[in-house]
């Protein structure tokens, strides 16, 4: 068996040892509906109290402004279609960019689709970047809702979403930011530096367990629930909370985004030397910017390969990557990250790296001495 080398931190992460510690009285002992009467769901209620408590404390929000979901797909679902419904007899015209995730990107598709919403969706440059005066010139009238992400998922283009967020609370417009690629790695230190109405963070890319995520959701906006069945999460998310989940993430955010658990000074490094291997490889152009960029993150495109064939001949040699989204695994579409930044020819053979917290110099070197032969072998068929 070829050695193991996991280089997908942008999709997830293992769950942290003292974030599953947290997790397992709720698995174990506490164990009630929080929004039962009785004392077993009280007892679970307070628990679930004391994790919103803990987490508006880190953000720098209200106990209200909290909002706990399953992930950050239903966060960012929740803030789209919720804020675009209950605001539509406002104005019915939405922005977003050109590479933002599929879960806010599809959203935005549905409602221009089927409800009858207009969807200015923003250019971005050769980096990926989106232009402040380009929003400037696309807001109407009309518009509602802004969402532009914090850092980009496949190529770690960073978003000036605070200067973004400015120009819409300028305008009284409502700002959403997907940070989900932002926490653990960027610098925090309360939610308020993004400018954002709407923030959605998700516990598994910094260590935290899957199925938990939070929406930040800037007093008084209520937007409108998304899924229906009861009054959970002040009446804008149905469904019993999972305090499990809860207690992991909560635990999460205190120990791995104040101080980063992807530390800039050693994956810097880490990505500085793939990027040196991977511009002496003919056929190679790597997308992700120099600067502006999460530290972790190197994305290149192969010329004469497709991302099937390079994800087939990494795996192979045990090298752990991406080609494009996790979230779309499989699909044989090209990264519309990639297409929008104007390489039209190499959008399908998009490779994504990612460092984190267990990666070593020694499988970054490995990774670079192996690599020459996998994309050989990639663009020649075999």
């Amino acid at each position: 068996m070829p050695r193991t080398v996991y280089l997908d931190y942008n999709a997830t992460t293992p769950l942290d040892p003292a974030v599953r510690a947290a997790m397992l009285p709720m698995l174990d002992e506490v164990w009630g509906n929080p929004s039962s009467v009785h004392h077993i769901g009280r007892k679970a209620r307070a628990l679930l109290d004391d994790a919103r408590d803990r987490a508006a404390g880190f953000l720098g929000a209200k106990l209200s402004e909290v909002i706990f979901t399953s992930g950050g797909s239903e966060a960012n679902n929740l803030a789209i279609f919720g804020t675009a419904r209950a605001l539509k007899a406002r104005g019915r015209h939405l922005i977003t960019s050109a590479i933002e995730h599929d879960a806010v990107r599809q959203a935005f598709d549905y409602l221009e689709a089927k409800e009858g919403f207009a969807v200015t969706r923003l250019p971005v440059d050769a980096e990926g970047r989106v232009a402040p005066e380009d929003l400037m010139k696309a807001i109407r009238p009309d518009t509602v809702l802004v969402s532009i992400m914090a850092a980009n998922n496949e190529i770690g283009t960073l978003q000036p979403v605070a200067e973004l967020g400015d120009l819409c609370r300028q305008r009284g417009i409502i700002f959403h930011t997907d940070a989900v690629q932002w926490f653990g790695k960027e610098p925090f230190e309360t939610i308020g530096q993004f400018n954002a109405d709407l923030v959605s963070i998700c516990a598994h890319k910094f260590h935290g367990p899957k199925g938990a995520g939070m929406l930040y959701i800037k007093s008084p906006l209520h937007p409108d629930p998304v899924q229906f069945g009861g009054g959970q999460e002040n009446e804008r998310r149905a469904g019993t909370e999972n305090i499990a989940a809860v207690a992991g993430l909560v635990s999460a955010l205190e120990l791995f985004v104040k101080k980063p658990v992807f530390v800039k000074k050693t994956l810097s490094v880490y990505s500085a030397n793939l990027r040196k291997a991977i511009t002496k490889i003919g056929g190679c152009e790597i997308v992700s910017p120099l600067a502006g960029s999460l530290a972790n993150t190197v994305a290149f495109v192969v010329d004469g390969t497709d991302g099937i064939a390079l994800m087939a001949g990494l795996d192979m040699e045990g090298i752990c990557a991406s080609s494009g989204s996790a979230c779309s695994a499989g699909s044989l579409e090209p990264s519309h990250v990639v297409l929008a930044t104007g390489r039209r020819g190499s959008a399908n053979s998009l490779v994504r790296f990612s460092c984190g917290r267990a990666t070593t110099a020694d499988e970054v070197e490995w990774v670079c001495a192996t690599l020459p032969e996998i994309i050989r072998r990639a663009q020649l068929g075999k």
